[in-house]
C-alpha cells in the first residue's frame, strides 16, 4: 500500500512538473520568442495619421536661408482611446488644470463663450468651423435643433456627457470644449487627430505627460521660422485655409487636407506649388489603454509604395538680402529722419517739406533680365510677431502691411518726362537740337496757363532749351510746347511699350494704375459728364506726369529698365530657380522672358539718355548735389508730383548704372517726401551696396554680374 501511494505521489508530481513546463514554454513564447504573439486577441484601435510634410525653404539669389522650418512638438490626442475610458471627463479636467496651472493655452474651436453667461462666439471663428458646428448638432443628445439658444445647449450638453453638478460653469465647459473637437473627429468631419498644444515647450510637455492621459500622445511638427527681418511684404505667411480656398482650389485641383497650412500672401502663396510637400499616412495600433502595438506607413494602393511624407521643394528668389537690407534700412532712416524735421517748423508755421512723409518703396531690377534684387516697402513689419501684431498692424496709421512698391499707384512727376523725349523723337517733331524757347508761362490758351517751376520759384526762364537740357533742369515748359504739338495717341503708346500703365509680370499682386488719355478720363469721370472730354490742357499737365499718370514703384522702375537697354522690356521676376528639398537636384531655372521690344531712335536714344547722364553731371542737374562726384556713370531723374490730398509734394527718383554698360536700374518713391532729389539719396545707398566689391576708393573697377 506504501509503495502503491508513493508511485501515486510520483506520478502526480511528474504530471504536475509538465504542467508547469507547459506554462512555462508558453509564457517564454509569448514574452521571448513571440513578444506579441497573443496580440490578435486585444482590442485594437486602428488610427490613422497624417505626418505633416515639410514645407521647403525660401532662400536669397545668394543662397541665404531667409525662411525654414523648426522641428517642434505637439501634443495630440487619439480620440478613439480617451472617450472609451469611464473616465473621460476626469482624465480632461486634470488635464485643464494643468495647463491652467502651466499658463499655456490649447486648442478650442467650440463656439461659446469659457464663462457664464453663455452666448455663441460663432462669428469670431472661421467659416469652416462654423460648418463644423452645424454637423455636429444633430449628432449629440439625440439631435439638437441649430436655433438652441447658448445657456440651454451647455446644459443639454452637460447632462449628455455626464459632467457632475458639482463641477463649476467654466470647468465644463472647458471639458465640453475637449469633448467636441473629439467628437467631430470621431465621423462628423474629416478632420485629423486633435491638436490640443501646438508647439509645446519642455517645460509643459513633462508636466502634462506625467498626468498619464489616455490617448495624449506627442507628435513631431514643423513651425515656419524667419531668419531676417527684413522682406516682410514679400515674403509673405502661411496659415488655415479659408472655405472657399478649400473649396475652389485646394480640395480638387491641390488635394490637400481641409487642415493644410497654405501660403496666404507674398513667396509664399506664389510659390506653394513648389513649397507645399506631400504629407505621410501612418498606420498607429493601439490598445484600450494606449500602448502602441505596432506603426506602419500606408501604402498607395496603385504604386504600392509607402506613403511617407516628402517634403516640399526650396526656392531661391532672385533678391539680394544685401539690396533689401540697404533698401529697407535707408528708406527707414531717411522717412523718420525727414518727420523729425518738424521739430524744425519756423515762426511762420509752415512746416518743412517732407516731414509729414508718410511712406515710401523702393525697386531695384537687374537691366538684362528682369529679375528683381530688392523690393521695399514702408513702414514695415515683423513676419515672427506678425500674429500677435495682427489687431494692432490692420488699423495703425500709414498702413504698414500695404505693399506699396506693387500695389500703390503713383503720380509719376518729372519722371514721365522721358517718354515724352522718345514719342517726339521717334515722331520727328523734335530732334536732339531742336531748341524750344522758355517764356515761364505757357499762355496759349485763355483762362490755363501753366508755368514753368523756375519761372513759379524766381521769376527767371531756362531760356533756350534742347531736349537733353530740358530733362537736365525738369523744365516743364519744353515738355508743354512739344505736348501741344504731338498726336497724344503717338505719346500714350509709347508710355505702354515702355512698361507703364502695364503689368509688370511679377509673381506677386500687383496695381496697373493708368496712363492719362481720353479713355482713361473717360473711365475715371464717367459719373461726371462735364469732365470727363479730353482737352488740350489734359496733355499738357500730362505731358509733365502730372494729370491722371498713375504708376507703382516697381512699373517705374521697369521703365527705367527699359530706357536703359533702348526699348526691350523684360519681364519682372522675383524666382530665380527650384532645387530639391535636399538641396541635391535643380528642379526648374526660371530664363529670362522678353515682353515687348520698341523701337527707339537714334535721336530719341541720344537725347534722353544725354539728358539723364545731365541730370546727374551738370552742375545744374537735379541730382548732382547727390551723384555728381559718384565714381560710377549714373544716368537719372527727379520728380516731383503735387498730391491731391495737400501737405509735402510726393517725391520721385530713377537711375540706371553703369551708364555705358546698364546693370541695374533703380526706382524710389516717397509719399510726401517734398522733393525727388530727397529721395536720391537711397538710390545712392543702394549702388554703394550692389558696386561694393567694385569701388575701390574712387575708382570704379567695372567686375560686378549678377549671377
Amino acid at each position: 500500500m506504501e509503495r502503491i501511494t508513493r508511485g501515486r505521489m510520483t506520478f502526480l508530481l511528474v504530471c504536475f512538473c509538465l504542467i508547469i513546463g507547459v506554462f512555462a514554454l508558453h509564457l517564454y513564447n509569448l514574452q521571448i520568442v513571440e513578444p506579441g504573439g497573443d496580440t490578435d486577441n486585444v482590442k485594437k484601435f486602428y488610427t490613422v495619421t497624417r505626418v505633416k510634410a515639410a514645407r521647403g525653404d525660401i532662400l536669397d539669389r545668394n543662397g541665404n536661408v531667409l525662411v525654414t522650418n523648426r522641428a517642434t512638438y505637439d501634443l495630440v490626442f487619439n480620440h478613439f482611446v480617451i472617450v472609451s475610458t469611464e473616465k473621460t471627463n476626469d482624465h480632461l479636467l486634470r488635464l485643464v488644470d494643468k495647463c491652467r496651472e502651466l499658463g499655456v493655452e490649447y486648442q478650442d474651436h467650440f463656439p461659446i463663450s469659457t464663462e457664464a453667461p453663455f452666448r455663441y462666439t460663432l462669428s469670431e471663428l472661421p467659416s469652416s468651423w462654423q460648418g463644423y458646428f452645424q454637423a455636429y448638432l444633430p449628432a449629440v443628445a439625440g439631435g439638437l435643433d441649430s436655433d438652441i439658444s447658448a445657456p440651454v445647449l451647455m446644459r443639454t450638453l452637460r447632462e449628455y456627457y455626464g459632467i457632475p453638478d458639482s463641477w463649476t460653469d467654466v470647468d465644463a465647459r472647458a471639458v465640453i470644449g475637449i469633448r467636441y473637437e473629439l467628437r467631430l473627429r470621431q465621423d462628423l468631419t474629416n478632420l485629423p487627430n486633435y491638436v490640443f498644444i501646438e508647439d509645446v515647450d519642455n517645460r509643459t510637455l513633462a508636466g502634462i505627460l506625467e498626468l498619464g492621459i489616455p490617448g495624449l500622445r506627442t507628435e513631431e511638427s514643423m513651425v515656419r521660422v524667419y531668419n531676417t527681418e527684413y522682406g516682410a511684404h514679400i515674403l509673405g505667411y502661411i496659415g488655415q485655409m479659408t472655405r472657399d480656398q478649400w473649396d475652389n482650389i485646394y480640395k480638387n485641383e491641390k488635394g490637400y487636407e481641409m487642415d493644410a497650412l497654405v501660403g496666404q500672401s507674398g513667396f509664399e502663396e506664389a510659390f506653394e506649388e513648389y513649397l507645399h510637400g506631400i504629407d505621410g499616412y501612418r498606420v498607429d495600433v493601439t490598445a484600450v489603454d494606449g500602448t502602441l502595438l505596432d506603426q506602419y506607413y500606408q501604402k498607395d494602393p496603385i504604386t504600392g509604395e509607402e506613403r511617407r511624407p516628402q517634403s516640399g521643394k526650396n526656392v531661391e528668389l532672385t533678391i539680394d538680402l544685401n539690396m533689401q537690407t540697404t533698401a529697407e534700412e535707408h528708406l527707414d532712416s531717411l522717412i523718420n529722419g525727414l518727420r523729425n524735421t518738424v521739430d524744425d517748423t519756423p515762426d511762420d508755421g509752415k512746416i518743412p517739406d517732407g516731414s509729414d512723409i508718410e511712406g515710401g518703396a523702393v525697386v531695384v531690377l537687374d537691366v538684362k533680365t528682369g529679375q528683381v534684387l530688392a523690393c521695399a516697402s514702408y513702414p514695415t513689419y515683423n513676419l515672427s510677431t506678425f500674429r500677435e501684431d495682427w489687431e494692432e498692424l490692420k488699423d495703425a496709421e500709414f498702413a504698414p502691411l500695404f505693399n506699396r512698391a506693387l500695389q500703390a499707384p503713383y503720380v509719376p512727376g518729372s519722371t514721365y518726362k522721358m517718354a515724352m523725349i522718345v514719342a517726339a523723337m521717334n515722331d520727328g517733331i523734335v530732334t536732339p537740337t531742336t531748341t524750344i524757347r522758355d517764356k515761364g508761362v505757357y499762355d496759349k490758351y485763355a483762362g490755363f496757363d501753366p508755368k514753368c517751376l523756375y519761372w513759379s520759384k524766381h521769376g527767371l526762364t531756362h531760356g533756350e532749351v534742347t531736349g537733353s537740357f530740358a530733362l537736365c533742369v525738369s523744365c516743364n515748359y519744353y515738355f508743354y510746347d512739344i505736348a501741344d504739338r504731338i498726336n497724344w495717341n503717338i505719346v500714350d503708346e509709347t508710355a505702354k511699350n515702355l512698361g507703364l500703365g502695364e503689368a509688370t509680370g511679377v509673381e506677386l499682386f500687383e496695381r496697373i494704375g493708368y496712363r492719362a488719355n481720353a479713355e482713361t478720363k473717360k473711365l475715371l469721370y464717367k459719373d461726371d459728364p462735364d469732365r470727363n472730354g479730353w482737352y488740350p490742357a489734359d496733355r499738357i499737365v500730362a505731358s509733365i506726369g502730372q494729370s491722371d499718370n498713375r504708376f507703382t514703384p516697381m512699373q517705374l522702375c521697369v521703365y527705367t529698365s527699359v530706357l536703359a537697354n533702348r526699348g526691350t522690356r523684360y519681364k519682372s521676376t522675383f524666382l530665380n530657380r527650384v532645387v530639391s528639398s535636399d538641396y541635391q537636384k535643380l528642379e526648374y531655372v526660371n530664363e529670362p522672358v522678353i515682353l515687348s521690344q520698341f523701337h527707339i531712335s537714334d535721336n530719341a536714344y541720344k537725347a534722353y539718355t544725354q539728358g539723364m547722364w545731365d541730370v546727374v553731371h551738370h552742375e545744374r542737374g537735379t541730382a548732382h548735389l547727390i551723384l555728381g562726384d559718384y565714381p560710377i556713370d549714373v544716368a537719372a531723374k527727379t520728380g516731383t508730383a503735387e498730391t491731391d490730398s495737400g501737405g509735402s509734394d510726393n517725391g520721385a527718383f530713377v537711375c540706371y548704372a553703369p551708364f555705358d554698360d546698364p546693370q541695374i536700374a533703380i526706382a524710389v518713391y516717397g509719399e510726401k517726401a517734398g522733393h525727388g532729389s530727397t529721395m536720391g539719396q537711397i538710390a545712392k545707398a543702394l549702388l554703394d551696396t550692389y558696386f561694393e566689391s567694385e569701388i575701390v576708393g574712387d575708382i570704379y573697377t567695372g567686375e560686378n554680374e549678377v549671377s
